[in-house]
């Protein structure tokens, strides 16, 4: 059994002293806000002992009230306009789910210029607009976590930020996108062709009815931004990645890549040599038996090589309603631990001070 610590002029000292609730407002209801909400009430006694605080949801903004006023019941409240929850007073941290750059960006920095910590799972409002907020929440002493904007289940964010921090790394490379690398195992296991690889990923519900911010390599190339940006310590834009899908890959590319020993991949590479950085996301030749080559189905696999640890490699579920819910409940525990702390002690939101970047 646990013992508390002895203090011989004060007595035993606990382990956390009671706190307020965690309040959080959370923007969206749907596959990312729906998950949260049910693991959340699922699972509260036990995140409520893991961070010394209850978390609890005060507040939902969503297009369709009625709904998910059933579903959350009379103790929520459900608001039909998100600049009206992140106005609210009472409210400590926004959860951003609603996806895109236009309509979140202007949430998330009114949420950061009221004071209130953010929480999102989006990659493209991170990878096109992160520095500006960033910026903002540094400027307000705020957190923006995002942990669920990268291979959703695997705590890749954290392990480069915290785990991986006496390193210097060489190179990440990685599967970042779970649509892509189910299409393309359906193509290698089954010898079918792209479109008909497309529409089972989309009956499955890995693909959306609009996939090309997947097949074309954007998706994964938003991801890389922010993993590259963390291990190499300096910002990344889209821009500099060179990006390229998978919509032109037939049948016979899949038997070649067999007769070879491989399994083509889309891959995400940021690696760095004495020229500079170099960023790409493209199909690529990867030796069946190899770590990524044994990425099947939707799941994600990330290998980082580093100087001290040498190979790390990080696997799991890279989509999913309640395996983004974990990452993202991940990152509200971090803010209920992290928020009374003075800003200079938290962890940087890149892994290095924005004043440090180069």
């Amino acid at each position: 059994m646990f013992q508390a610590i002895t203090n011989t002029n004060h007595g035993p000292v606990p382990f956390h002293a009671e706190q307020a609730p965690l309040r959080v407002g959370l923007l969206g209801l749907g596959t990312v806000g729906g998950g949260t909400y049910r693991v959340l009430v699922r699972n509260q006694a036990l995140i409520a002992a893991r961070c010394g605080r209850a978390i609890t949801i005060t507040a939902i903004a969503v297009r369709n009230t009625a709904r998910a006023q059933a579903m959350v019941g009379s103790e929520v409240r459900v608001l039909s306009d998100p600049f009206a929850l992140v106005n609210q007073p009472d409210i400590d941290v926004v959860v951003e789910t609603i996806g895109g750059t236009t309509l979140a960006k202007e949430l998330v920095l009114q949420a950061i210029a009221n004071g209130k910590h953010v929480v999102t799972a989006n990659k493209a409002l991170l990878a096109e607009h992160g520095a500006e907020v960033f910026a903002a929440a540094q400027a307000c002493g705020v957190i923006v976590a995002y942990e669920g904007a990268v291979a959703v289940a695997i705590p890749i964010v954290k392990a480069l930020r915290e785990g991986l921090a006496a390193n210097r790394v060489e190179s990440v490379s990685g599967i970042l996108n779970g649509t892509t690398n189910f299409i393309l195992t359906e193509m290698q296991d089954k010898g079918v062709d792209f479109d008909k690889a497309l529409r089972e990923a989309q009956a499955r519900g890995f693909a959306e009815a609009d996939p090309h911010l997947d097949v074309q390599g954007i998706d994964a190339a938003h991801k890389l931004c922010l993993l590259a940006a963390i291990a190499f310590g300096t910002p990344i834009s889209l821009a500099q990645v060179d990006v390229q899908g998978i919509a032109h890959l037939q049948p016979r590319d899949m038997e070649e890549a067999k007769q070879q020993g491989c399994r083509i991949k889309l891959l995400a590479v940021a690696k760095r040599d004495t020229h500079g950085l170099h960023l790409s996301v493209r199909p690529t030749l990867v030796p069946a038996q190899d770590w990524l080559g044994c990425v099947s189905g939707s799941m994600n696999g990330i290998l980082v090589r580093s100087d001290a640890a040498g190979d790390t490699f990080y696997y799991g579920a890279g989509a999913g309603s309640e395996q983004t819910a974990s990452a993202v409940i991940a990152d509200l525990v971090d803010v209920a631990r992290a928020m009374h702390c003075p800003p200079q002690f938290r962890v940087p939101y890149l892994g290095t001070p924005i004043q440090s970047f180069s």
